[in-house]
């Protein structure tokens, strides 16, 4: 299976691209927002999501895991299938993605295509406990540290930090849902600089206080 591609951008079509890896094109099925990202000539480096089927292999391209998380994630809801969470991705960023299910803000969902209003629904209301634990701390840093934690809102060291913190409350045996909102209580107060330990911490004292 391939889980990463890294190359020169040889062409780029309405909904996908390819990539040059050595001499050999792949064609990476990818978001409009993606796309957007991508200039012909120069190198691209995507994650990889690999559909294998008896008639076709597929490959999704994404920008980060998180993305590809969501793009996995988004297919558990009935109704929803590659080209729609494709579709839903290239409205909607991760973090705004979890800031409208967290809100059940199911209007948002529904701007992307193929997505009415009742799928929309759906989406918001089967993922609400669902989200990848990297998208749910994305959300965390966009909204609860602003201004500075804004402008890196994926930076690498404020989202792992979540991440891990979400991981070890899960790991003590809090769900999902109480570990990612005790996380996001924690980086309100403690702010976007707070490491793993920190938030662990915090997070442990929210949970103790519900």
């Amino acid at each position: 299976m391939i889980g990463k591609l890294k190359g020169l951008v040889d062409a780029i079509g309405e909904s996908h691209a390819i990539i040059d890896v050595n001499g050999v094109g792949y064609e990476v099925q990818l978001s409009s927002r993606t796309l957007r990202k991508l200039k012909i000539g120069e190198v691209a480096a995507l994650t990889i999501d690999t559909h294998v089927r008896e008639d076709a292999i597929r490959l999704y391209g994404f920008t980060s895991e998180v993305e590809r998380s969501w793009f996995r994630t988004l297919q558990t809801v009935q109704g929803v299938g590659s080209k729609v969470a494709l579709g839903v991705l290239g409205v909607l960023s991760t973090n705004d993605l979890a800031n409208a299910i967290a809100l059940q803000n199911s209007a948002a969902v529904e701007q992307a295509p193929g997505v009415g209003k009742k799928l929309a629904q759906r989406i918001v209301a089967e993922l609400k406990d669902k989200a990848p634990a990297l998208s749910v701390a994305g959300l965390n840093v966009g909204t609860a540290a602003k201004g500075a934690a804004a402008e890196s809102e994926d930076g690498p060291v404020t989202g792992m930090a979540a991440a891990e913190a979400i991981s070890a409350l899960s790991n003590l045996g809090y769900n999902s849902g109480q570990a990612s909102a005790a996380v996001a209580a924690a980086l309100k107060e403690l702010g976007a600089a707070a490491d793993t330990a920190q938030l662990i911490r915090r997070g442990l004292k929210e949970l103790a206080a519900r």
